[in-house]
C-alpha cells in the first residue's frame, strides 16, 4: 500500500456515500456504497480477508474516490447509476451492453404506442423492460389487433385539427384507426381507449374485461348497438388472452418472483411477473459476475438492475433467499412505489413452488449461455461441451464408449460396445461380445465380464482409455463396472450409468441420480448413445438366436416348420425346454395338431417325459 493511499484511509468520513476503487491505469474497477464510509472502505485492507475475489481486486487498487450522500438509500441509487454507466470490472453487471426495450405510451393529446430503447423524463408512460424482444412485439401486435391506436407520428394538436392540417390514412378506411388527425374521435374518447391499453400492459386483463362489460351494457341501454358490438368484440379477444395466462395463485396478489442460477463467471436471473394471481410475463437477465460471488449479492444486484423509475413495482417480491442489503433495497423500492413493498422468502406451499419453477427457468437460461459460450470457443460440438458441463468433467468427453447387455430369458446373452467420437458414432470401433462365464439372466455379472474383457485388452495392447465410459442401466450395472475397473488398477476415469425408466444419470459413490435438465443437449447425446448401443446389441442377439434356431433338431421333425421352431425357442429358450414342457403349455403356444406331432416324435425317440 502506497503512502498516499494510507493517508486517505486515515482521513475517511464516517457518513454514508459511494466509493470507487481505481487501478494504476486510473480506471474504476469497483464501485460500492456504505452506511459508514470509514469502516466499510478500511475493511477491504484488513489482513483477515478470505474472499479470493476481494484479495485479487485489492492488489490492483492504487487509489479511491468518494461521493458523500445524505442517506444510504441515496448512496444505493448513486451506486446503481454509476455501475450502469462505468461497468467496473469487479461489479456484477448486465451481460448485454444494449439497453432493454420498453413500450412507450406518449404524453400527447392523442398518445402513440411504440417500442423504444430511450427512456426520457417527458411525461410518457413506459412499460418493461422487455428482455425478450419477441415478447414485446407480441404485446404490440395484440394491442394493434384489439385497439385502434394511431400508427402515424403526426404532432396532432387542437390547432392542427381546426386547420385540417392532416388527412386520414388507409388505417382509418380499414377500421384500424378512428381518425384523430381529422378530429373524428374526441381526445376524451381516444384517451379512454389508451387507458384501456395501459391496463392491458399492466396485466390487469380481468379488471379491463369487467370495465368493458359495464361499458357494453351502458351502450345497450342507450340503444348504441354498433358501439356495444365493438366493445363485445374487444371483450372476446381479451377473454382469449386471459385464458392463456396461467393462474398461479388464488389470492389475486401482484408479485414478482426472482431466482438466480450461477456457475463460474456466468449468472442468469429469471423474473416471473404475476398480476392478479396470473403469470403475465417472464423475463431473463444475463449477468456477468466474478468467481466467488454470493447468491445474496447477485440477487441484490439483479433487483437494482431490474427495477428503475419506469418499472412497475408490485406489492410483494418473492426470493429463494434474502438479498444482501435487503432493508436498504426495501427503503429504495418504497420510495419509488405507490404502495408498501414486502420481501418474502417462502418455506413451503404455492409460493415455494413458484420459486422452484422460476429457478428451473434460470437454470435453463444459464445452460443456454454456457452452451453458446462453449460453441464460440471452438469447433467442439455443443452437445459434447454441454455434456462436459452437465457432468462437471475436467476434460471434454471427445471419446465415449457405451456398453449394453441383451438376452431373452437368459439365453444367448450378448453385449455390445459402441463408440462415439466428437458426438458422432465411430462404427469401425464398435465391438460385439458373447457372454461366456454367466449362466441365466444376470445383467450385473454379464456387465462385469464384458467390462473386464474390454479394458484388460486395452492394458495388454497399451491403447488409450476413453474420456467417458457409459453403461446402460442404473446403480447395479454401474457398480459392477466400477468394481472391475478398480480391480484392474484404473483410476481417474469417468463413468456413468443411464437408467432408461426415468432417463436418470448415475455417478459412482452417489445414491441419488444427477440432476440434468430434460432439455439439455448433453442428456440428449447420452440418450442417442444408449439407444445406439441397445440397437447394436439387439441386432447381434437376434442374429445369434436365428442361427441357433436354424440349427435346432426341431427343424428336422416332419410337420414342424421354421416359424413354429422360432416361436417355440423364442418362448421356451432351448430344445430341452421344449421337450420337457407340459402338453397344455405347448398347445397354448402352437396348435393341438403340431403338439401331437411333437409328442409322437419325442415318444418314438423315447425323450418325452411321462
Amino acid at each position: 500500500m502506497n503512502e498516499e493511499l494510507r493517508d486517505k484511509l486515515n482521513n475517511l468520513p464516517a457518513g454514508p456515500g459511494v466509493y470507487q476503487f481505481i487501478n494504476k491505469s486510473r480506471k474504476v474497477i469497483y464501485i460500492g456504497k456504505a452506511k459508514n464510509l470509514r469502516s466499510r472502505v478500511r475493511s477491504y485492507f484488513h489482513t483477515n480477508i478470505t474472499s479470493s475475489k476481494t484479495l485479487v481486486m485489492i492488489e490492483k487498487v492504487v487509489d479511491f474516490q468518494l461521493v458523500v450522500t445524505d442517506s444510504e438509500v441515496e448512496a444505493l441509487m448513486l451506486e446503481n447509476n454509476l455501475i450502469k454507466e462505468l461497468k467496473p470490472r469487479y461489479n456484477i453487471n448486465l451481460k448485454d451492453d444494449k439497453t432493454y426495450p420498453f413500450i412507450k405510451v406518449t404524453n400527447e393529446l392523442f398518445p402513440q404506442v411504440y417500442p423504444t430503447r430511450k427512456v426520457l423524463k417527458d411525461g410518457s408512460k413506459y412499460f418493461g423492460p422487455y428482455t425478450d424482444v419477441r415478447s414485446m412485439k407480441a404485446s404490440l401486435r395484440m394491442i394493434n389487433q384489439i385497439f385502434k391506436i394511431r400508427s402515424c407520428d403526426y404532432n396532432i394538436t387542437e390547432k392542427a385539427i381546426e386547420q385540417k392540417k392532416f388527412k386520414v390514412c388507409l388505417d382509418y378506411h380499414i377500421k384500424k384507426c378512428d381518425g384523430p388527425c381529422e378530429g373524428l374521435i374526441s381526445p376524451k374518447d381516444y384517451n379512454e381507449m389508451v387507458s384501456e391499453v395501459v391496463k392491458l400492459l399492466k396485466g390487469r386483463t380481468d379488471d379491463l374485461i369487467k370495465d368493458l362489460t359495464h361499458k357494453m351494457n351502458q351502450a345497450v341501454e342507450q340503444l348504441e348497438f354498433e358501439k356495444a358490438a365493438e366493445v363485445r368484440d374487444k371483450i372476446e379477444q381479451l377473454k382469449s388472452i386471459s385464458l392463456k395466462q396461467k393462474v398461479v395463485s388464488d389470492d389475486f396478489e401482484d408479485r414478482d418472483v426472482f431466482a438466480i442460477a450461477f456457475e463460474g463467471k456466468d449468472s442468469s436471473c429469471s423474473v416471473f411477473n404475476i398480476r392478479n394471481g396470473k403469470l403475465i410475463g417472464k423475463k431473463q437477465l444475463k449477468l456477468s459476475i466474478e468467481i466467488g460471488e454470493e447468491l445474496s449479492e447477485i440477487l441484490s444486484a439483479a433487483i437494482k438492475f431490474y427495477y428503475n423509475e419506469m418499472t412497475e413495482i408490485p406489492k410483494e417480491i418473492i426470493f429463494e433467499t434474502e438479498p444482501a442489503d435487503s432493508q436498504i433495497l426495501l427503503d429504495w423500492l418504497n420510495s419509488q412505489s405507490e404502495k408498501k413493498v414486502k420481501f418474502i422468502v417462502p418455506q413451503r406451499g404455492d409460493l415455494k413452488s413458484l420459486v422452484k419453477m422460476c429457478k428451473q427457468n434460470a437454470i435453463l437460461q444459464l445452460k443456454e449461455i454456457q452452451i453458446q459460450k462453449m460453441k464460440n470457443q471452438g469447433s467442439i460440438p455443443y452437445s459434447v461441451a454441454a455434456l462436459q458441463r452437465d457432468l462437471r468433467l475436467k476434460t471434454i468427453p471427445k471419446k465415449i464408449e457405451c456398453f449394453d447387455i441383451s438376452n431373452l430369458q437368459g439365453s444367448d446373452t450378448v453385449a455390445s460396445m459402441v463408440v462415439f467420437e466428437d458426438g458422432k458414432p465411430k462404427k469401425s470401433l464398435y465391438r460385439k461380445f458373447i457372454i461366456k462365464s454367466v449362466i441365466g439372466p444376470d445383467d450385473f455379472s454379464s456387465m462385469r465380464e464384458v467390462v473386464e474383457r474390454r479394458y484388460r485388452s486395452l492394458i495388454e495392447k497399451n491403447e488409450p482409455f476413453p474420456d467417458l465410459i457409459m453403461v446402460d442401466g442404473g446403480k447395479g450395472q454401474l457398480s459392477s463396472a466400477v468394481e472391475i475397473l478398480d480391480s484392474l488398477g484404473f483410476n481417474n476415469y469417468n463413468i456413468i450409468g443411464l437408467a432408461k425408466r426415468l432417463e436418470e444419470v448415475f455417478l459412482p459413490d452417489k445414491s441419488d441420480p444427477e440432476m440434468i435438465p430434460k432439455t439439455s443437449s448433453g442428456l440428449k447425446l447420452l440418450q442417442q448413445i444408449r439407444d445406439e448401443a441397445h440397437r447394436f446389441a439387439i441386432t447381434f442377439h437376434l442374429k445369434r438366436r436365428s442361427k441357433r434356431i436354424i440349427k435346432s433338431e426341431l427343424i428336422d421333425i416332419k410337420g414342424i416348420g421354421p416359424g413354429t421352431v422360432h416361436k417355440l425357442l423364442s418362448e421356451l429358450g432351448s430344445y430341452d425346454a421344449v421337450k420337457n414342457a407340459d402338453k397344455e403349455k405347448l398347445i397354448k403356444l402352437i396348435s393341438n395338431k403340431k403338439t401331437e406331432i411333437l409328442i409322437r416324435h419325442f415318444e418314438e425317440n423315447k425323450t418325452f417325459p411321462k
